[in-house]
């Protein structure tokens, strides 16, 4: 007899009205058997996703395509849940037509922003000209690094310093980005170094491209992608030139240490063949200086003929290492590695 008594109880407060929404009554069961259905719907959601993610992680091939079946069932399985759960709840979804044209206003009105970021979320995944992995340059807003996540607001971009930057969607599709990695290709670069006026231009080209070709981050030579040196202009201090060379993909999604380690390689290659790099100095002439002329003028300022002669470097030093190099060769090793902070571009792509 007790028993029954119960179960008329507990029968009684599962059905006891708590409100009326759109004609529908919610009931105290259906919201518990609402919330029961959405929290397994996230818990699902989230284990789906993690299994996906960890997949394309350990991926060689198809990453983008695996980032884009962990988005939609992670988006698939969410709106179901969130469906079935007012349907347990006791709501009629076809009822909720005056409804949802309500909030679709609201929506339009106070939440266009979080819509817009939406929207461009999906257009990111599906338009594919911006995909995770690839390596971005923002220009105007001064961001370069690794895109990790392409979320539902924003799109998290790893620089090489190891911080995570939260760009908005539309900044995507609306501003122009530069993407460095885009179908999995290099790009070619331009080292800037100069020589002193009198040297051999012959002997300043074969020398970098020697130092160059030997380079392990620079990719083999093709017919359409040579290394090469071109003599740009007569500068102030010397002869301006510039190393043209296509750098594999690692050591393109680092650019500051790509161009320190080439600009260090070609120091030590103008070393060795004995080109002097020019250097600042100004050319002074004085015809009369405490009523003295020439040499004597010099001396009395302290300039010229018997001032104390610069010390010799010292004999037998041994090379010093080439930091930046080392650091792409650790980079092909490992993932998410770390570079002084990015300076000045690189150089510019293309012809």
């Amino acid at each position: 007899m007790t028993t029954a008594v119960e179960k008329l109880s507990l029968q009684a407060i599962e059905q006891s009205q708590v409100i009326r929404v759109a004609g529908a009554s919610l009931t105290v069961g259906g919201l518990v058997s609402a919330a029961v259905i959405l929290g397994v719907t996230f818990a699902a959601s989230w284990l789906v996703t993690r299994a996906l993610r960890r997949v394309r992680e350990r991926a060689d091939r198809s990453r983008q395509a695996v980032y884009l079946l962990e988005r939609l069932a992670g988006y698939a399985i969410i709106v179901i849940g969130v469906m079935s759960a007012l349907s347990a709840a006791g709501v009629n979804l076809s009822s909720l037509a005056v409804f949802a044209g309500a909030l679709g206003i609201g929506v339009g009105l106070g939440l266009q922003g979080v819509v817009k970021e939406f929207v461009s979320g999906l257009f990111l995944i599906f338009d594919r000209m911006v995909s995770v992995g690839d390596y971005i340059e923002i220009e105007d807003i001064g961001i370069r690094g690794a895109i990790m996540e392409i979320g539902p607001r924003a799109t998290r971009v790893r620089t090489n310093d190891n911080v995570n930057v939260l760009v908005p969607n539309s900044r995507f599709i609306e501003q122009p980005v530069t993407n460095w990695t885009l179908r999995g290709d290099t790009r070619r670069i331009h080292v800037p170094f100069a020589v002193a006026y009198g040297s051999d231009r012959g002997q300043v080209r074969d020398a970098v491209l020697a130092a160059a070709r030997a380079s392990p981050f620079t990719l083999p030579e093709t017919e359409a992608r040579k290394s090469q040196v071109w003599l740009v202009g007569f500068g102030d201090k010397g002869l301006e030139f510039e190393l043209l060379v296509w750098p594999t993909r690692d050591a393109v999604k680092r650019p500051a240490a790509m161009h320190a380690a080439y600009t260090w390689l070609i120091a030590d290659a103008l070393d060795g063949a004995g080109i002097e790099v020019p250097f600042p100095q100004t050319d002074l002439r004085i015809r009369s200086a405490f009523g003295l002329e020439g040499d004597d003028a010099l001396r009395r300022l302290g300039y010229g003929r018997g001032t104390k002669p610069t010390p010799a470097a010292p004999q037998g030093q041994t090379a010093a290492s080439n930091d930046a190099a080392e650091d792409l060769m650790k980079a092909e090793d490992e993932e998410g590695p770390l570079e002084p902070a990015p300076g000045p571009p690189p150089g510019r792509t293309g012809g």
